[in-house]
């Protein structure tokens, strides 16, 4: 058996190769953090793990300030529209990135008595924050160069050793320390440090650019106009849990941010499977094959809506399974930021024709609309109707986000494809109606044990009964990034 798949493996082309690998980093990146988390939560108290929890989003919304999120669909067109000087680009990149980490370091130490009313942390915190940015953003840049290039092996190597090493210098430091969440933080800066310092280095080598006018004029154009989105994509993933530690407890934060963590595991599929499905659905938009995206889309929809349900289903479960009892309310939390999850995965299939036709203005209108309307009601709800409100806010945020996405897809389909649009809107609002009414279900069964065990069973028998459907159209998926 073993020796079949080794010789599968081996014939497969180096395009499977490079995605199972890279589903395998995320996996691992995710996973393990994941399995973390019942320890930390049994280390920390919950006012802690809210602390950890709410400089971890005060880190992501400063990080799309410092970095411009460069990292992200700016530095990947880049090193397609200048594949002749890759290794210059890749190297004033890294350049670009340690000049704004640096810059905006000392400005915020010269500002620290103004900020520091805004952002509560010692000056050891924001020296980690910074220090985290940005060898997080160095780790992306490289990391985006192996996957144009598809040299896996590296992304493999790095992956496993910071996967590890993280959290099990993070639970020796905790444990033997009494600012617990300095020594979380500390920990993270000294794995991040160690494993990502050289290969800014590599990448400076190899390109011997620290600064290009051209290239930094390139991607500062580019990557200013997405603030917005990246902004407010991260309030959109992280306002809640600030807001509920300052308007209700940091112990409410805490469990609502351990609800959050479990219900992202999700995303682990989600991301798993668009990245195999994106350079394709490109390639079909500009081949003007837009039918062709349409029965992949609904049954890539369908799966991620059934993955999504299984995971609400044991909820309760997976809860007692990463934290103690005082952490039971996050049961509550885990539907709506599992449907949430969905609703992105969803417009992730619209965004490629905002993308692909310059149209990324949309994308940041769409983003920024839902961000403000998550912190309205939020600062409306939170006090009136406790933390648990913060998910459902969250998710009606993220059905407003893909309405708004889809809209400006079908707009984009008229002015740039001659009308021709790519998908059912009835299909896509019946398969999400009967997620949402399934998740509601579930929710609801969460006191009934004998009863939510026995839908269990009612799902898990209809998913067995599709088999064939599931396995031919799973076989379709896997095959399509080997034509990308």
């Amino acid at each position: 058996m073993v020796k079949k798949l080794l010789l599968k493996y081996s014939s497969t082309s180096r395009y499977v190769k490079a995605f199972i690998w890279y589903t395998f980093c995320i996996f691992l990146q995710k996973g393990i953090s994941t399995i973390s988390t019942p320890i930390f939560t049994r280390i920390f108290n919950t006012d802690e793990y809210g602390q950890f929890n709410v400089f971890s989003s005060w880190m992501g919304m400063l990080t799309v300030f410092v970095t411009l999120s460069l990292f992200n669909d700016v530095f990947t067109s880049g090193l397609i529209r200048f594949e002749r000087n890759r290794d210059v680009f890749a190297s004033s990149m890294q350049g670009l990135v340690l000049t704004m980490a640096l810059g905006w370091g000392i400005v915020w130490f010269l500002f620290y008595d103004i900020l520091n009313q805004l952002i509560t942390m010692s000056p050891v915190e924001i020296i980690a924050m910074f220090v985290l940015i940005w060898t997080s953003a160095v780790y992306s840049l490289w990391g985006a160069r192996q996957r144009v290039l598809l040299q896996y092996k590296k992304i493999v190597v790095v992956t496993i050793v910071v996967s590890i090493c993280t959290p099990v210098l993070g639970i020796f430091m905790v444990v033997n320390a009494d600012d617990k969440v300095t020594a979380r933080i500390l920990s993270m800066v000294i794995v991040n440090t160690l494993a990502y310092i050289w290969l800014f280095v590599a990448d400076m080598r190899n390109g011997k650019t620290f600064f290009s006018l051209r290239y930094w004029h390139y991607a500062l154009v580019m990557a200013v106009p997405l603030i917005p989105h990246y902004l407010s994509s991260v309030i959109l993933g992280s306002a809640d849990r600030i807001m509920i530690a300052n308007i209700i407890s940091e112990s409410a934060a805490g469990i609502y941010s351990l609800g959050y963590a479990v219900a992202q595991i999700m995303n682990i599929f989600c991301i798993a499977l668009f990245q195999s499905l994106e350079p394709w659905s490109y390639k079909k938009i500009k081949e003007n094959d837009i039918k062709s995206l349409e029965s992949v889309a609904y049954f890539s929809i369908e799966f991620i809506a059934i993955l999504n349900i299984v995971f609400i289903a044991f909820a309760p479960e997976v809860v007692a399974v990463f934290a103690p009892a005082e952490y039971y309310e996050a049961i509550w939390i885990i539907p709506p930021i599992a449907m949430s999850v969905y609703f992105t995965f969803l417009c992730g299939f619209f965004n490629c024709f905002e993308i692909y036709f310059r149209k990324t203005y949309l994308i940041s209108l769409a983003t920024i609309i839902g961000a403000i309307l998550n912190i309205f009601l939020n600062y409306v709800l939170l006090e009136l109707l406790g933390y648990w409100v913060a998910g459902y806010t969250t998710l009606f945020c993220y059905m407003i986000f893909a309405v708004a996405h889809y809209m400006f897809m079908n707009k984009i389909c008229e002015s740039d494809m001659e009308g021709e649009k790519p998908y059912s809107t009835k299909k896509i609002i019946l398969i999400s109606i009967v997620f949402l009414f399934t998740g509601g279900v579930f929710l609801y069964t969460y006191k009934y044990l004998i009863l939510r065990y026995i839908i269990v069973a009612i799902l898990l028998l209809f998913i067995w009964s599709r088999k064939k459907y599931f396995k031919r159209e799973i076989n379709n998926l896997i095959s399509i990034r080997k034509n990308v």
